[in-house]
């Protein structure tokens, strides 16, 4: 099976199981993926989150999602839960469709390893 081919269908049962459990079925998006990756890297699932703590949700799951590529490595975690990174190497200028492709990669090779998908 060709690369491409895997990633989709992985990416389709990604999205196809996390819109079930949390989207009553409507299919999520890219960056509500990103978000759900960030609170439960943080730890603190039920609690409201204020619109600046959701953006920094989603650097929280955007460094963790890129560690295994060398982008970020993890630094410490603050007072409040909160981990942070460092960046290791700036990322390279992508256009939308490769920054797609890579998130997607990413977040597919994140549910692997926590066993979500096969």
């Amino acid at each position: 099976m060709s690369r491409d081919k895997q990633l989709k269908e992985r990416w389709d049962l990604v999205v196809g199981k996390l819109s079930q459990q949390f989207a009553d079925g409507d299919s999520l998006d890219l960056d509500a993926i990103i978000y759900l990756i960030g609170v439960q890297e943080l730890g603190q699932l039920h609690r409201p989150y204020k619109k600046d703590q959701k953006l920094d949700l989603m650097h929280v799951a955007i460094c963790k999602l890129l560690t295994p590529y060398g982008y970020y490595e993890f630094d410490f975690v603050d007072e409040d839960g909160w981990p942070h990174y460092k960046v290791k190497e700036q990322l390279p200028f992508l256009k939308a469709g490769e920054q797609s492709v890579l998130m997607k990669e990413a977040i597919v090779n994140y549910f692997v390893e926590t066993e979500f998908i096969e």
